[in-house]
């Protein structure tokens, strides 16, 4: 009898936690993907839908109301005629995806160097790059500013690249090391023995590493896609991003509410998409080196 009242005391606990951890999933996704559909659904209305409100009170005509309008393109369609946003795009593209590439490439073969190379002062060298992680943009801009305008790089391209990789190379190196940690010795030592180089041992394990290397990958594109800071002082003039031209949709006249959600959903969309394409390998090459045997 008192084992039954055991197994009914833990069945309730347990049934009450399903549906306590139910709740807050169902919680949490709403309040992840709500602001999403308000963002996409009023990029698509003129300014006086927008802010069609229901009656106070009203809780049940929300959702009419807020699905009640005619569908529009004009925000999206002035902002590729009239604000230029296709030279932002590309802009945003080639930077984030110059130094996630820069960093990858170089951060591969230095994390290569430092979990297979035993040389003096290994520690050190693998602490400064980390510690240069560790300073916060802004105590840096000033010193990195007088740096790219005495190298004539402010508002360029190549200029933008290069903020972004001092910043995304560190990370890469640091995190990329674990990943070379977890690659059993063994495999490189028998590419040797057959007769490869440490140059062609190192391309004989890219295909083990290569799910971590192609996580850190869109890590770093995300990061420099979504930055703000670098793009608006570094980049200003001729390489201004995505990030930056929808913050100068907010005048001291004016908030283009309209074009600033569409403009949302063009910086969102493209990240969200590469996310979901490589959602599997993304996980794989988080977790790959989590775990030392």
């Amino acid at each position: 009898m008192a084992s039954h009242e055991v197994v009914q005391y833990r069945s309730t606990i347990r049934s009450a936690i399903n549906v306590f951890t139910f709740v807050f999933l169902m919680v949490f996704l709403i309040w992840t993907v709500l602001p999403f559909i308000i963002m996409f659904v009023s990029s698509f209305k003129n300014l006086l839908e927008a802010f069609n409100l229901p009656e106070k009170g009203d809780w049940a005509s929300v959702i009419s109301v807020f699905f009640d309008f005619e569908p529009t393109a004009i925000h999206y369609r002035e902002l590729f005629t009239e604000r230029n946003f296709a030279t932002y795009f590309f802009n945003s593209i080639v930077s984030s995806g110059g130094s996630a590439l820069i960093s990858v490439v170089l951060g591969a073969m230095a994390a290569y160097s430092l979990s297979r190379i035993d040389f003096r002062g290994k520690n050190h060298v693998f602490f400064w790059v980390i510690s240069t992680r560790m300073a916060p943009v802004v105590a840096v801009m000033v010193p990195l500013y007088t740096i790219f305008r005495g190298l004539d790089l402010i508002g360029t391209l190549p200029g933008l690249i290069l903020a972004y990789t001092t910043f995304n190379l560190p990370f890469a190196i640091w995190i990329l090391k674990g990943f070379f940690d977890n690659i059993p010795y063994a495999i490189e030592e028998a590419a040797m023995v057959d007769g490869h180089t440490r140059l062609g041992a190192f391309r004989e394990i890219l295909p083990l590493a290569a799910p971590g290397i192609g996580a850190f990958l869109v890590l770093c594109i995300l990061f420099s896609w979504n930055d703000f800071l670098f793009a608006s002082i570094i980049g200003s003039g001729g390489a201004k991003t995505l990030p930056v031209a929808t913050r100068e949709l907010v005048t001291p006249t004016s908030i283009q509410w309209g074009k600033i959600m569409a403009a949302g959903v063009i910086t969102s969309v493209p990240m969200t998409f590469l996310g979901l394409l490589i959602r599997k390998y993304l996980v794989t090459g988080l977790t790959m080196g989590a775990v030392k045997e």
